[in-house]
């Protein structure tokens, strides 16, 4: 099975802790994810982030109908998490998110994915045609979305825009 990485970095206005709170709230990901891909998460709310929690998602990929289902196998508040696919559309799903503080109250997010479709020689033909742009177009759109939410949902207690 060849797993591949993507690693995507973006810097967002606010500390680590100001806007860990956005990502701790699964609903978001709705938020940051591609229309196409009519993406809904179905776990019953309240979802409490922590390690051992399972969220369960359905979405659309190229047109199939895809359940998924996630497990937080890490959870650092204001710092980082690491979700892994316990059963969906890839054979292998392992999703780090890591928030670095910068100068001036910024920070930078990490998002590392190493993932794997399997099928072999298949898989790879796959992952040429299709699934490796796939993958890269849904973190090009979250890293367009992320910061005007952000700007738009300031954690509790923050204060956006120019004091």
């Amino acid at each position: 099975m060849r797993i591949h990485t993507l690693i995507r970095s973006q810097e967002l206005d606010g500390t680590p802790e100001e806007v860990f709170p956005f990502f701790a709230d699964a609903r978001n990901l709705e938020m940051i994810t591609p229309p196409l891909l009519r993406f809904r998460v179905i776990t019953p709310e309240p979802i409490t982030m922590q390690v051992g929690t399972l969220i369960q998602y359905r979405l659309r990929i190229r047109g199939v109908p895809v359940s998924w289902k996630t497990l937080i196998q890490e959870w650092e508040p204001g710092r980082r998490f690491v979700d892994t696919q316990i059963s969906g559309p890839y054979a292998l799903w392992h999703h780090t998110h890591e928030f670095d503080p910068l100068d001036g109250g910024r920070t930078l997010m990490t998002d590392t994915v190493r993932y794997s479709i399997g099928f072999g020689a298949l898989g790879e033909v796959a992952h040429r045609a299709f699934v490796d742009r796939d993958v890269a177009t849904i973190f090009d759109f979250r890293q367009e979305a992320i910061a005007p939410l952000l700007a738009a949902h300031p954690a509790p207690g923050v204060v956006s825009g120019d004091a």
